[in-house]
């Protein structure tokens, strides 16, 4: 009934009736008035004169979206103007007559139309409706409450919410707030402000997330699209190893090979025997080392390259593992079968001696908060540990090796741990669950991703697994083509976002993988002998460090680095590969 139809231009169709209903959520303008009920409007998508044309040269984008969703993204940018001129060149719509009637009725607060036009919009989820129908309806009663008109508000309460019979919870929040006025502040989410109209507008945006996004779009889609399809760029990109600031929109994003660090920018000799063992600090300012020498290496990390800090001697027997407090400063030491040690970093003193008579220690963890440490022993237990040196708790039976990596995730609640020679214990604290990664290869170690999500496991065939570890334990990608007869080799995630694998190998090479694709990126030449271990500065993507049976550690990093000489003989530190 005597409604405008959608046909008609959209400077004819629509009038800003005020500069408020300009800058509406979705950046749309609407009706200032229609003649007639809500009721007699049909819910339609706005129809284009070509019908289901498409654009784009794979014909798979319909023209009638592809525009209105351009006009959407116009006038969330504020180009009001512009988004009109669209809809009126273009023919097409952004949003269907009775859309724009119940945004106006929303906006300017007239809560009884807005649902009975919410109930003709053509929505087939009931649960949708009663959805949206509560957000307006607790609009309503906040808005009464604000006049003070309070039994106005608990009639909308006892006579319109209520009976929806959802969100029971929300319902005795809003009595309480009638009870206790002062509670009314502690009950409004985010969409509820002390500007009436401001807080309609938020009331819109929180129904538009709720309607099927053919009725209303939503909110920055456009903004949506190009961020996935840059990410899709991103994630298919070999080398992508720089900021996602550096993408543009103007041409396919390619990172050329330059990105991955593959030039040594520094050699560190100060180790007397074979290293076996390193790993960069959380906040990548410092990196740990440790040896065949029994001794330890604290390295600084600055703009001048790596320094050598501390040097940690005590252990009487060689050291396989070191471990970072979460707040970087305290280092673990673990002494093969023999002691575990906890080092102040900054001044490189020994704080404690972790150690069971008649036993000895394997690998050793840190709680997630810093308050207790644990340790591998070479009963094949694990001991949770006081700083202080005593023993809280010890996980007795088949939990661990000899040899044997250990972590613990960021919540404290899983111990992981190689448990037989082909499985891996995921140990659960708290439900004392176990679960197992079982592999069909003797496993030599394993790395676990920062959002511990996923485990590199290393096996004696020369493969590296990617297990997912989040819900149900799958296997995910393998990597191939690194060397390993006689000894542990490491690997570990790295580069931004952990999108690559790196790893030793007993030929002298150090090998780093796509993680998504698994394809071999680079073999880096440059030790003389086995590579034993690699660690990925969790800060800086354009660094990693090697560490070898050549009793050096090789700093990798970009061609275009520059680094400041040193003296050589006061740090033990050579430089290579035209460091300044």
């Amino acid at each position: 009934m005597g409604g405008v139809e959608d046909d008609e231009p959209a400077s004819k169709r629509m009038k800003l009736s005020s500069e408020a209903l300009i800058h509406l959520s979705n950046g749309s303008t609407v009706k200032e008035s229609i003649v007639g009920s809500s009721r007699d409007l049909m819910a339609r998508p706005p129809q284009s004169d070509g019908g289901e044309e498409v654009v784009g040269s794979k014909g798979v984008i319909k023209k009638v979206e592809f525009v209105r969703i351009i006009a959407k993204a116009l006038y969330s940018l504020g180009y009001i103007r512009s988004g009109a001129h669209l809809e009126e060149e273009s023919g097409i719509a952004l949003h269907s007559s009775i859309i724009n009637v119940f945004m106006r009725q929303v906006l300017e607060g007239d809560w009884d139309e807005s649902v009975a036009t919410l109930h003709n919009i053509g929505l087939t989820d009931e649960m949708i409706i009663k959805s949206a129908s509560f957000l307006i309806l607790e609009q309503k009663f906040f808005e009464f409450l604000d006049e003070e008109k309070v039994m106005d508000a608990l009639k909308t309460l006892r006579t319109e919410i209520s009976p929806l019979c959802i969100n029971h919870g929300r319902v005795r929040e809003l009595s309480l707030s009638i009870v206790s006025p002062s509670h009314c502040f502690t009950v409004r989410s985010p969409k509820q402000n002390t500007s009436r109209a401001r807080s309609r507008t938020k009331l819109l945006e929180e129904l538009q997330k709720l309607l099927p996004p053919t009725v209303m779009i939503p909110e920055r889609r456009l903004e949506h699209l190009v961020e996935q399809a840059l990410g899709l760029q991103r994630d298919a990109c070999m080398f992508h190893n720089s900021l996602d600031e550096e993408m543009s929109l103007f041409a396919d994003h390619q990172c050329a090979r330059d990105q991955i660090p593959s030039y040594a920018l520094q050699i560190l000799p100060a180790h007397t025997d074979e290293i076996w063992f390193l790993q960069f600090s959380h906040n990548g300012k410092y990196l740990a080392s440790s040896s065949h020498d029994c001794s330890a290496i604290i390295w600084e990390v600055d703009a001048n390259g790596i320094s050598l800090k501390h040097k940690l001697s005590g252990h009487q027997k060689p050291v396989s593992s070191v471990s970072w407090s979460p707040d970087d400063h305290q280092l673990l030491t673990c002494g093969v079968e023999e002691v575990v040690r906890r080092w102040d970093a900054p001044s490189g003193e020994c704080l404690s001696v972790y150690e069971k008579a008649g036993l000895g220690m394997v690998s050793c963890g840190w709680s997630p908060d810093g308050k207790w440490i644990f340790s591998g022993v070479n009963d094949k237990s694990i001991s949770l540990w006081e700083l202080d040196g005593r023993e809280l708790e010890c996980w007795k039976g088949q939990h661990t090796l000899k040899i044997s990596d250990l972590e613990i995730t960021s919540d404290g609640k899983q111990i992981i741990s190689i448990c037989r020679e082909t499985a891996i214990l995921l140990l659960d604290r708290e439900a004392k669950v176990e679960r197992f990664i079982e592999e069909d290869q003797t496993i030599t170690s394993f790395s676990l991703s920062r959002d511990n999500r996923f485990l590199l496991v290393n096996l004696l065939n020369q493969e590296i697994h990617l297990w997912s570890i989040e819900d149900d334990l799958k296997l995910v990608s393998k990597y191939r083509g690194h060397k390993r007869t006689r000894f542990i080799i490491r690997s570990c995630f790295g580069g931004l976002e952990q999108a690559f694998v790196a790893s030793g190998s007993e030929d002298s090479l150090v090998y780093i993988w796509h993680r998504g694709t698994g394809e071999l990126i680079e073999a880096l030449p440059g030790h003389s002998g086995a590579v034993n271990c690699v660690s990925w500065n969790p800060t800086n993507p354009h660094m990693l460090a090697s560490a070898s049976d050549d009793r050096t550690i090789r700093i990798w990093g970009l061609n275009n680095l520059s680094t400041k000489q040193k003296d050589t003989h006061g740090n033990g530190i050579h430089y290579c590969n035209g460091g300044t």
